[in-house]
């Protein structure tokens, strides 16, 4: 997975290949669906959800050039593999998921497998979390129709932004930096990702 479908891809940041390998992917994934946990495509997890794919989870984390002192705010929990990849570069990660049932899985699985600095919050996660603001880095697994303005307010100096951006059938991954009062955005690649639900996303309720 590592050769093929990430270093072939791009993907050189010495972190962020050495945390895709000590990360486990199979064990966040579904048991019927363990024997295809290291091919290179989104996997679904229930709820319309799905895990990401090994390449975009590698691209995403490398474009946020993280820090090993870092707190790192993830918008879209899912199963926590996302999570558990960020969890072996940044200090903390603090992970919103805006449904319950994932949110509970996926604290309860990343606990069990000892990654003691994840914080899971179930909530809308449009909104951030102004309380434990500000983040070094945001990361949004989830595709929103436009940057929601709650979550670049609570960038630190310097921090960075990324999410996929645009209609739910395809997305472009943006990456928007903090300089002071200014937000610079710019475009990396296209992608495809399940609509971000929220205030500041796709309507839907809590569920």
């Amino acid at each position: 997975m590592i050769e093929r479908q990430i270093r072939r891809r791009g993907v050189v940041d010495p972190q962020v290949l050495r945390a895709m390998q000590e990360v486990r992917r199979h064990e966040f994934v579904p048991p019927e669906l363990q024997a295809r946990a290291y091919e290179d495509v989104p996997l679904p997890i229930g709820g319309g959800q799905t895990i990401s794919q090994p390449y975009i989870v590698a691209a995403m984390t490398s474009a946020l050039y993280l820090q090993p002192s870092d707190r790192l705010l993830e918008v879209g929990t899912g199963c926590g593999y996302q999570a558990a990849v960020l969890a072996r570069i940044v200090a903390e990660v603090v992970s919103i998921e805006i449904r319950q049932d994932l949110a509970s899985a996926a604290a309860a699985r990343l606990a069990n497998l000892g990654f003691s600095n994840v914080h899971v919050h179930y909530r809308d996660g449009t909104l951030g979390l102004p309380h434990l603001a500000p983040f070094n880095a945001i990361l949004v697994a989830a595709a929103a129709p436009s940057i929601p303005q709650p979550l670049i307010a609570q960038l630190a100096e310097g921090g960075r932004l990324i999410l996929p951006v645009g209609p739910p059938d395809k997305q472009q991954l943006v990456r928007v930096t903090r300089h002071g009062s200014r937000f610079d955005a710019e475009t990396l690649e296209s992608c495809q990702f399940v609509p971000l639900i929220g205030q500041h996303g796709w309507r839907e309720p809590l569920s």
